[in-house]
C-alpha cells in the first residue's frame, strides 16, 4: 500500500514515500528560486531506488493541488497524472494549505492560539490562506488575500500566521495581536496521512478533467 506524493506549490520541492499513511522517505530541496523541472522527476527516481520499490508497486500517487505557483503546479500535476496514466492507478489531490497545517500541527503546539493561518506567498503584499482552530477545523475556505494593518480584524481571539507568505508581513501593524512563525518550510511529509484516508475512501480525481487549484489568473514576469 505505498502512496508517492508531490508537493510543488512553493519553492520548496518535496517528494515522500507512504505506506499505509507512514511515511518512509522524503527527498525534499528549499532553494531560493524554482528548481522543480531540475529536481522533481530526480527525486522521484532516487526516493523509489533507494527504497526498493518498484513503479508498479504503488497504489496510487498524492499531489499538492496549490493553491500556489503556477509553473510549479502545472510541473507537479503534469508528473502526477503522467505516472497515474501509465500505471494505471489512482490521483489523489490535497489541498496545499491543508498540507502545510498537517506539517506544522506534527511540529508545534497549536494549542495557545485560537485560529493558525498557513500562508503562501502570492506576490507583493497579496497571499494565498485558509483559516483552521486549533482543533484543525478549517474555519474559512482558501482565498487570495492583499495583506494590511486591518487584516483579520473580524477574527475574535489570539492568531499565529506562518510560511513563506506570512514571512513577509513582519514590518506591518497589524491592529489585531499576530504572531507569526518565521521559516516554515512545508512538505510532502503533511501529505501521508491525509492521502491515506482518501485512498481508504476512495476519494480520487478524475485524471482527464483535473486541474490545480490556481485563486487566481497566471501573471507573467
Amino acid at each position: 500500500m505505498y502512496i508517492l506524493h508531490i508537493e510543488t506549490s512553493v519553492k520548496t520541492c518535496s517528494v515522500a514515500l507512504a505506506k499505509e499513511g507512514k511515511t518512509i522517505d522524503i527527498k525534499e530541496s528549499h532553494p531560493s528560486g524554482f528548481e522543480h523541472s531540475e529536481s522533481l522527476n530526480i527525486f522521484i527516481e532516487s526516493i523509489l531506488s533507494e527504497n526498493n520499490i518498484k513503479l508498479k508497486d504503488l497504489a496510487a500517487i498524492a499531489i499538492g493541488s496549490g493553491p500556489g505557483s503556477y509553473t510549479g503546479l502545472r510541473i507537479g500535476t503534469a508528473t502526477a497524472k503522467g505516472l497515474c496514466y501509465a500505471l494505471d492507478i489512482p490521483l489523489i489531490s490535497i489541498n496545499s494549505l491543508e498540507i502545510m497545517i498537517q506539517k506544522f500541527h506534527s511540529e508545534n503546539k497549536i494549542s495557545n492560539y485560537d485560529y493558525i493561518i498557513p500562508m503562501i506567498d502570492a506576490r507583493r503584499m497579496e497571499v494565498y490562506d485558509a483559516i483552521y482552530d486549533n482543533t484543525l477545523n478549517q474555519i474559512e475556505q482558501p482565498v487570495a488575500r492583499i495583506i494590511d494593518e486591518d487584516s483579520f480584524t473580524h477574527l475574535d481571539g489570539s492568531i499565529l500566521l506562518f510560511g513563506e507568505g506570512a514571512d513577509k508581513l513582519t514590518a506591518v501593524n497589524f491592529k489585531k495581536n499576530i504572531n507569526i512563525h518565521s521559516n516554515f518550510k512545508t512538505s510532502a511529509s503533511g501529505m501521508c496521512r491525509v492521502a491515506y484516508k482518501k485512498f481508504l475512501a476512495n476519494e480520487f480525481e478524475d485524471l482527464a478533467y483535473f486541474d490545480p487549484i490556481y485563486l487566481k489568473e497566471f501573471q507573467a514576469g
